[in-house]
């Protein structure tokens, strides 16, 4: 029983060198197709999408992305000081804790989750480049009601067009309802989505995101 729970500790280890390339599917994505729920996902790579969309993710999610190995050190301990005077106002999960929760764990609030996700998180930081990282996120995320996922899918289904063509408007229309694409929408967005949306595209234009592409080519 030891061995066997050791084995399935390592596996995300092992697995995370192969997903250099490739067209890696989400631990969620993978429980939903054996369970006959609907799953759609087109992959698209990062240099084909608008370049407006991972911005506004980036501005939305994780404005450190770029600085951080993983974990945004600053923000996890703002939601512990938080969580100690009983306010959970925002989550301070990164881009890559995301990856690492979306591709190998599983979704809800869970200490013993975070514990396997904080470690798993700096390893993806270290055996993959920024840039793949954040294509294998933008082609992992949920991003419409109806078990959408991925950029191509959600554009598709919010706006009728590929990811490719997105404008400014439309990327933080989809940034701006990650954290759940199932109660906030793209497609018919209500006013706080609207103006969550103006604030991502304002921070997208932001000098430290605009380092972040300069010095990151692939962007």
């Amino acid at each position: 029983m030891l061995l066997i729970l050791l084995v399935a500790l390592l596996v995300p280890y092992l697995l995370t060198p192969f997903y250099r390339t490739g067209h890696p599917v989400s631990a969620l994505m993978a429980w939903r197709t054996l369970t006959g729920a609907s799953v759609s996902r087109q992959w698209i790579d990062l240099a084909a999408m608008s370049p407006s969309l991972p911005r506004s993710v980036v501005a939305a999610e994780d404005a450190k992305f770029c600085s951080h190995h993983g974990i945004d050190w600053d923000a996890l301990h703002e939601v512990i000081d938080d969580a100690e005077e009983g306010e959970v106002r925002r989550g301070g999960s990164t881009i890559t804790q995301q990856v690492a929760k979306n591709l190998f764990l599983w979704p809800g609030r869970s200490v013993v989750r975070k514990a396997l996700e904080l470690p798993l998180a700096l390893w993806i930081d270290r055996v993959l480049p920024k840039p793949r990282i954040l294509e294998i996120y933008l082609n992992i995320a949920e991003l419409g009601p109806s078990g959408q996922f991925g950029a191509q899918s959600g554009a598709t289904y919010a706006f009728g067009h590929p990811a490719s063509a997105l404008s400014p408007r439309e990327a933080a229309l989809l940034a701006a309802i990650l954290p759940n694409p199932v109660k906030r929408s793209a497609r018919n967005p209500g006013p706080g989505v609207r103006r969550l949306a103006g604030t991502y595209m304002a921070r997208a234009q932001a000098s430290e995101l605009q380092r972040c592409w300069s010095e990151n080519r692939a962007f």
